[in-house]
């Protein structure tokens, strides 16, 4: 339509026109008079309209997706550190819960044995003084450790004392091929010397060469002169093997230590030896012995047999 007087008389029209029908429109309300035209249109124009929208709708979806996707990863990173964060929260507590239990177990021993101990943390593991097997500990001289102090945990003797500085200590442990201890056998009292063997068993070779040993037997240290480098009655380990007996002036023993010398973490300096020999009395409770289950067999007859030697009739 070319732009001419009349075209914008005719314009001004139809927009005064539409002005009025909306006008009555809005003023009918349900009885509005363009109702039934409103209808007839939306019969024509709607499935027109729905058709659009369905191809539309995809279309709209996905943008809202891009929109909004940078407000779900944020979410989801967040969602992943609060996670991360959890588990790291669990694993922390899993690690206090379990060195809370050593150090309840080596307070029990300390106990039992009338040990005054000073608690360590093995913070290092290595051949620092050139000692194949030994650990640092976060305790020196300014906590009162010395050299030849007697090292323990909750299972038994971890080894002693070798070297000190101010705040940390190097230990020997005792199954060090140079660490020896003086040990004492549970109730039958013989004595012997027990000698690290890196992560085999450790030798012992009892001065008693006819001494009635077993397997399952078990071993304390005897003790040392004024308590220094070992003090008495802290557990060594069980009897696994025994050599036969040859006639030696010595019986050579093999012993399962019951310190785990890979695991180390907390431990406990003995810094006050105990007033008397607590001979076997900190050694744990012997595990009770399992039953062997009794089994009966009821045999029944078989109907087809004989009863009582005769045969049945045919």
């Amino acid at each position: 339509m070319r732009d001419t007087r009349e075209s914008r008389l005719l314009l001004v029209l139809l927009i005064a026109v539409a002005f009025a029908l909306i006008t009555v429109d809005i003023r009918g309300g349900e009885d509005s008079p363009v109702d039934g035209a409103r209808q007839a249109a939306a019969a024509v124009f709607g499935p027109i309209e729905d058709g659009l929208s369905s191809a539309v709708d995809p279309v709209g979806d996905a943008v809202s997706a891009v929109r909004d996707s940078g407000e779900r990863h944020d979410r989801l990173a967040e969602l992943e550190k609060e996670n991360a964060a959890l588990k790291a929260k669990l694993g922390s507590d899993d690690r206090n819960r379990s060195r809370l239990a050593q150090l309840d177990k080596m307070l029990k021993i300390a106990g039992a044995g009338q040990y005054g101990i000073k608690g360590a943390e093995v913070i290092a593991i290595g051949a620092a003084q050139g000692f194949s097997w030994t650990v640092t500990i976060d305790v020196g001289a300014n906590d009162g450790i010395k050299r030849d102090m007697t090292v323990l945990n909750g299972d038994g003797l971890v080894g002693r004392v070798t070297t000190v500085g101010p705040d940390t200590a190097t230990v020997l442990l005792a199954n060090d091929p140079d660490f020896t201890v003086g040990t004492r056998m549970e109730a039958g009292d013989e004595l012997g010397f027990a000698s690290g063997q890196g992560d085999r068993p450790l030798r012992v070779e009892l001065l008693n060469g006819k001494a009635e040993v077993k397997a399952g037997d078990r071993l304390v240290t005897f003790g040392s002169q004024a308590d220094k480098p070992f003090v008495p009655g802290v557990p060594v380990g069980v009897v696994s093997r025994v050599d036969p007996s040859g006639g030696d002036l010595t019986r050579t023993l093999y012993v399962t230590p019951y310190v785990s010398f890979t695991k180390l973490d907390i431990v406990g300096v003995v810094v006050e030896a105990p007033k008397k020999d607590p001979r076997d009395t900190v050694l744990p409770a012997k595990p009770k012995p399992v039953p062997t289950p009794t089994v009966t067999v009821t045999v029944t007859p078989n109907a087809n047999e004989p009863v009582d030697g005769q045969q049945q009739e045919q």
